[in-house]
C-alpha cells in the first residue's frame, strides 16, 4: 500500500496524456505537485488548500546539448520518508528535528530516453526544499556547462503581497537596507527573500547546500513570476561542472505568521551532516576587539602613530577580556600590507610577517596565561589567487601560536575577485560566483585541518553549510554596525527589526552589536547608533551568532559597568530558541535558553515606533521559580532623543505569567530568567 502522504497517479497511461504527482508535508498542510503537462515540467505548492505557488517550470539550459524542460515528461517517481534527530555542537538549539517527506520525480525527453534528469523533493511541515539530480548518460559532454537555470517561483497576487528584498548583483554585495515593497515592484532581488501574501501567511525563498555551484538570485519576469537567475563566472558560463551532479537545495519556508519563519530548521535540514568528526575544539564563545577604534578613526589599520594593532594594545584588550571573562580578542591590521590603500592592493598582504609593534610570540604567551585567546584576520582585499597562495603557510602560523578562530575578509567590489588562471590571466569574478563557492568552502576546510575556526566577513551567502562543516562558526553578508560609525545613511531603527526576518534565516550574522556610546562622532553627527541602550542589549538575544562580540572601546563599558552586566551574562550557545513575538521590520522577540544550563534570555526590539508587547513566558520550565533580571527603556528613552534612557530592576517570573514589555521608539529590552534553586 502507498503511504498515506503520497498521491500518485497511475504512470502506465499512453505519453501523450500528463502526468501528475503530489506529495505531502507529514501534517498534511502543505502539497507539493509536480506536472509534465504539454511536455513542460512544473511544479506547485499549497498551504492549508490554498496556492502559495501556482504553476512554475523546472529545467535548465546548456551550452551544449539538449536543455531540460520543455519536451521532457515524467518517467518514474519513488517516495520516502523521514522522521530522525540530530544534534548540533553549537547553534540555537542543541536538538534538530528532521521530519520530512520525499518524492523522486524522473524526467526524460519524449523522443530520447538517453536525455533524464531527476528532481527531488522534500516536504517539511514548515515548507519545502528540491533540487536536480543529473546522471550520466550517453552524450554527455565531457565538460558540462549551464548557461541558465529556467526555476521558477511563480507567487500569486503580485499587486497585493508585501516583499522585503535588497538588490542582487550590486556593486556592494549583500550590504544593502533593506526595501519593503508589493511584490510586482521587487526586481532583481538576493535570497533570503521574505514575502507576505495578503492571507498572512508568509514565505522565504532561498537556497541550502551551495557548494560547487552559482549562486542563486532571483529576477522577476513578469508579476510575481521570479526565475532563479545564476551568479556568473567571468565569461558569461553560469557553471562549470563534469560527469553526474547535484544543484543546491531550492527552499520555501513557509509560515502562517512571520515569527514561524524564524523557528524553522529547514536550512540545516538539508544540509548533510558533519563530515568533520569530532568537533570539540569548535568553541562559541563572546569577545572583544581592536576593531572599532579603526571605524571611528581613532586608530588605523596602517602602521603609524596611530596604529591600533600594537603589542601594547592588544595586551591591554586582553586584560580587559580576562577581566569580565571573554574567550577572545580580535585583532586587525597586525600583518604588512594595510599601508597605503589597502582595498585596492590585496597582492600586498603577508599573512605570516607581523609589523615591527606587534610581537605575535609574546602576545600568544601573554594569552595562554589569561586564558584568553588570539582572534586571527586574514584580510584579502578580493585577491583571492594570492591568498590563496600563502593559505597553508598562514594557517599553520596561527595554529602554532595558539590561534583557534580567524577573521577572514574579503573586501571588495562586487564582480573584483581577483582569480589567475592557470596560464597567469587575471580574471575577475563575483563574490557568489561557482568559482568563490569553492574558495570560501575550501578556506574552511583547510583551517579545519588545523583545528580553527573561520568566520568570513563579505562573504557568499550562508546556506547551513554549518551543519556539515562546523567550525565556519558565523559570517557578515549584511549591513553591519559598523556602517553606524561612517555610513551613509546610518543604519536606521527598523534595521534590526528587518535583519531576523530576512538576512538571518540563512544563519548566523556577525553583527557586533553592543556599542554603548552611542554618538560616538558627537551629538550633532549624522553616523550615530540609532538605538537606544537597552535595544544594543537585545541585540546580543535577537541576532544570533555563536561568536557575539562586544564591539564598543572598553572603557565605554567600564563608563556603564551597570547596563554591561547583562553582555557578561549572556551566553553565545544556546539549548532551545524560540521566537514569541514579530511582525517583519516592526518588532521581535525571541527567547533562548542557555546550552547545558536553566537559565533563559530574551531579547525584544523594536523599529522606530514605540510600542507594548504583551509576552507569554511559556518557554519557562513549569514549577521553576526565576528571578528575571531586566534591562529595558526608561519611560522618557528615545533613540533619537534620550537613548540612555534605562531602567535594570528584577522581579519573580514563573511560566504562568505574561510579561509586557514597553519598547521606546528605536528601543528594547533584554531579560536574564535566572533559575532559583
Amino acid at each position: 500500500m502507498k503511504p498515506a502522504h503520497l498521491l500518485l497517479l497511475a504512470l502506465a497511461a499512453p505519453l501523450a496524456q500528463a502526468r501528475d504527482t503530489s506529495v505531502s508535508s507529514p501534517d498534511g498542510a502543505l502539497v507539493v505537485s509536480v506536472s509534465d503537462d504539454r511536455a513542460t515540467p512544473t511544479y506547485r505548492v499549497s498551504y492549508r488548500g490554498v496556492p502559495v505557488i501556482t504553476p512554475s517550470h523546472l529545467g535548465m539550459v546548456f551550452k551544449r546539448g539538449a536543455s531540460f524542460g520543455e519536451g521532457y515528461t515524467i518517467t518514474a517517481t519513488a517516495s520516502d520518508e523521514a522522521d530522525t534527530t540530530w544534534t548540533q555542537p553549537w547553534g540555537e538549539r542543541k536538538l534538530v528535528r528532521d521530519q520530512h517527506n520525499e518524492l523522486r520525480v524522473d524526467f526524460a525527453r519524449a523522443l530520447d530516453a538517453r536525455s533524464k534528469f531527476t528532481v527531488r523533493f522534500r516536504v517539511f511541515n514548515d515548507g519545502i526544499g528540491f533540487r536536480y539530480e543529473v546522471p550520466e548518460q550517453p552524450g554527455m559532454p565531457g565538460e558540462i556547462e549551464i548557461v541558465d537555470e529556467t526555476t521558477e517561483f511563480q507567487i500569486p497576487e503580485a499587486d497585493k503581497t508585501r516583499a522585503w528584498w535588497i538588490p542582487a548583483r550590486a556593486w556592494r554585495g549583500l550590504e544593502y537596507l533593506y526595501r519593503s515593497t508589493l511584490l510586482k515592484d521587487a526586481p532583481h532581488v538576493e535570497t533570503p527573500f521574505t514575502l507576505r501574501l495578503p492571507s498572512g501567511v508568509h514565505l522565504s525563498i532561498h537556497e541550502a547546500a551551495l557548494t560547487d555551484y552559482a549562486s542563486m538570485t532571483l529576477n522577476q519576469q513578469h508579476d510575481g513570476v521570479f526565475k532563479a537567475d545564476l551568479t556568473p563566472w567571468y565569461d558569461g558560463s553560469r557553471v562549470k561542472t563534469r560527469g553526474a551532479f547535484k544543484t543546491p537545495w531550492r527552499t520555501v519556508q513557509v509560515s502562517p505568521d512571520a515569527k514561524g519563519l524564524l523557528n524553522s530548521d529547514l536550512i540545516l535540514n538539508l544540509n548533510e551532516p558533519n563530515k568533520l568528526g569530532d568537533v570539540s575544539w569548535v568553541k562559541p564563545g563572546k569577545y572583544v576587539g581592536i576593531w572599532w577604534a579603526m571605524h571611528l578613526w581613532q586608530k588605523t589599520w596602517a602602521s603609524g602613530p596611530k596604529h591600533g594593532a600594537t603589542t601594547a594594545e592588544t595586551k591591554r584588550y586582553m586584560d580587559f577580556a580576562a577581566k569580565y571573562g571573554f574567550s577572545g580578542v580580535l585583532v586587525e591590521g597586525w600583518n604588512v600590507g594595510w599601508d597605503g590603500e589597502w582595498q585596492d592592493n590585496g597582492d600586498r598582504f603577508s599573512f605570516t610577517e607581523p609589523y615591527p609593534d606587534f610581537d605575535m610570540r609574546q602576545i600568544a604567551a601573554y594569552g595562554k596565561k589569561l586564558g584568553v585567546g588570539l582572534i586571527g584576520h586574514h584580510e584579502t582585499s578580493g585577491a583571492v589567487s594570492h591568498y590563496a597562495g600563502q593559505m597553508d603557510g598562514a594557517l599553520d602560523y596561527y595554529r602554532d601560536h595558539n590561534v583557534t578562530q580567524v577573521k577572514t575578509g574579503y573586501v571588495t567590489d562586487n564582480a573584483r575577485i581577483k582569480r589567475v588562471d592557470a596560464e597567469g590571466v587575471t580574471r575577475y569574478e563575483w563574490h557568489d560566483g561557482q568559482y568563490m563557492a569553492g574558495e570560501y568552502l575550501h578556506s574552511v576546510v583547510a583551517a579545519a585541518k588545523r583545528h580553527i575556526s573561520i568566520d568570513t566577513h563579505e562573504p557568499i551567502k550562508d546556506t547551513g553549510l554549518r551543519r556539515t562543516y562546523p567550525n565556519w562558526l558565523t559570517r557578515e553578508g549584511a549591513r553591519g554596525q559598523e556602517y553606524n560609525a561612517w555610513g551613509y545613511p546610518p543604519n536606521p531603527p527598523e534595521h534590526t527589526a528587518l535583519l531576523p526576518f530576512t538576512r538571518m534565516l540563512s544563519g548566523p550574522f556577525d553583527y557586533t552589536p553592543g556599542i554603548f556610546n552611542l554618538k560616538p562622532n558627537g551629538e550633532q553627527s549624522e553616523n550615530r547608533v540609532r538605538s537606544t541602550l537597552a535595544k544594543e542589549l537585545s541585540l546580543y538575544v535577537v541576532l544570533y551568532s555563536p561568536i557575539q562580540m562586544a564591539a564598543d572601546l572598553p572603557e565605554n563599558y567600564e563608563a556603564r559597568r551597570d547596563a554591561f552586566q547583562f553582555i557578561v551574562d549572556v551566553p553565545a550557545d544556546w539549548e532551545e530558541s524560540r521566537a514569541i513575538a514579530g511582525e517583519v521590520g516592526q518588532f521581535v522577540a525571541i527567547a533562548r535558553q542557555q546550552r547545558g544550563g536553566r537559565d533563559w534570555f530574551l531579547g525584544a526590539l523594536t523599529n522606530e515606533t514605540a510600542r507594548k508587547l504583551d509576552l507569554k513566558l511559556d518557554f519557562l520550565a513549569p514549577g521553576q521559580r526565576y528571578q528575571a533580571e531586566i534591562y529595558r527603556d526608561g519611560p522618557d528613552a528615545h533613540w533619537e532623543t534620550n537613548p540612555y534612557a534605562i531602567v535594570i530592576e528584577k522581579k519573580a517570573a514563573q511560566r504562568d505569567q505574561t510579561m509586557t514589555l514597553w519598547l521606546a521608539a528605536g528601543g528594547g529590552a533584554a531579560i536574564r530568567f535566572k533559575a532559583l534553586d
